[in-house]
């Protein structure tokens, strides 16, 4: 079949991008669904820090590639008997960590560790090894890789039926594309991987999704303080409208200090989330003796942070990295959901705003300059 779809054939183009275009919005080739695959229409797609990484060449991916991966949309085709979990009609979010199930990692609750499913997400393929997305401009026809076994940017895609979670029909299908990354990541990394418990003490630097989706975390567990770190003021505002008790401009403050100061010798959790190496050791600087840093944000892979060694022991810190929140996604997304429904994750309020897959390249310039937190292409508007 043919499907509309944003292609990103090289990396590193100059912004603004809206006059580079580095995402070129065209009719490509989608084969149907194989064995043990799902052919999704995508109704929700978010714009992500991850996928900038991509367009701007800091992370490396095998190109040309159908990039997205939060997303959300409704089954049309399963491919064959063997693919029984899902059928024409069922609401879908997606997990950009197809989760096989079977791996070590899998069989210890460890679905973000998936060994087969990053191993297919680095080389740009489903699970099974095989890429569904082909150029027809080419001859012959090139295939297109896979973003993160979700490539969202495309009107069909087709996916494992490992990167597919089920959801509750009621739910606003579009919004809940931010449960497959910002929500899963963010709230994930605050509950599942910091361990966040009432009544202590919580710091978040960066307020993107990823970032704002934990200060809703650390809320709905019953922290104090929450104290909201950006250098952006209206994403600061967005932060108390979430939950944030607490809130710091770096661009005019010292966050270490103010941070040691609200919680009297720094928080008992601290979650950086902007993917920055001096961002981190600030959070590290800002954590409380026997307190925990938890790393959810994607620095670039040469980057390298040092902290004091000794503080690690006669401190008792604890440093742990924070991958897709630490998720089993048919866990926690229908778990996060369940939150939301009850009021607890004020999840629509991280949607600023809504976009046509045409203007795709003008969201990423938005993205670019820190003018948005989430914006979601929507197929169906």
């Amino acid at each position: 079949m043919k499907t509309k779809a944003a292609v990103l054939y090289e990396t590193g183009a100059p912004q603004p991008y809206v006059e580079s275009l580095p995402l070129v919005v065209d009719e490509i080739t989608l084969d149907g669904p194989g064995p043990g695959e799902v052919l999704v229409e995508v109704v929700g797609a978010g714009l992500c820090h991850s996928d900038l990484s991509v367009v701007d060449g800091s992370r490396p991916r095998p190109l040309p590639m159908i990039l997205g991966h939060e997303a959300s949309g409704i089954v049309r085709e399963v491919g064959g008997s063997d693919t029984s979990e899902f059928v024409p009609g069922d609401h879908v979010v997606f997990s950009w960590v197809p989760v096989c199930g079977r791996c070590l990692y899998c069989a210890s609750g460890r679905g973000a560790m998936c060994e087969p499913g990053n191993a297919a997400n680095l080389v740009g393929t489903l699970l099974s090894g095989v890429r569904r997305f082909s150029d027809s401009r080419s001859t012959p026809p090139k295939p297109c890789s896979h973003h993160l076994g979700v490539s969202a940017f495309s009107q069909f895609t087709v996916a494992a039926q490992e990167s597919l979670v089920k959801i509750d029909p009621s739910l606003p299908l579009a919004m809940a594309a931010l449960f497959g990354c910002a929500v899963m990541t963010g709230v994930g990394a605050a509950i599942n991987t910091a361990g966040v418990q009432p009544g202590t003490s919580v710091a978040v630097f960066g307020m993107g999704g990823v970032g704002l989706s934990a200060v809703m975390g650390a809320r709905a567990v019953g922290a104090n303080p929450i104290i909201a770190v950006d250098r952006v003021e209206e994403k600061l505002k967005l932060a108390q409208d979430v939950g944030a008790t607490h809130t710091i401009n770096a661009a005019a403050n010292d966050p270490v200090a103010a941070i040691r100061e609200i919680g009297s010798g720094g928080a008992d959790y601290v979650i950086e989330s902007v993917g920055n190496e001096t961002v981190l050791i600030q959070a590290y600087e800002s954590t409380r003796r026997g307190g925990a840093t938890i790393s959810a944000g994607l620095p670039a892979p040469n980057k390298m942070f040092s902290v004091p060694a000794l503080s690690i022991v006669a401190e008792e810190r604890t440093i742990k990295g924070s991958y897709m929140g630490g998720c089993v996604p048919r866990r926690d997304i229908p778990r996060f959901v369940g939150m939301y429904q009850a009021g607890l994750l004020p999840v629509d309020k991280l949607q600023t705003h809504t976009l046509r897959l045409e203007d795709i390249n003008e969201g990423f310039d938005r993205l670019a300059q820190a003018k948005a937190v989430r914006q979601i292409i929507n197929f169906d508007a």
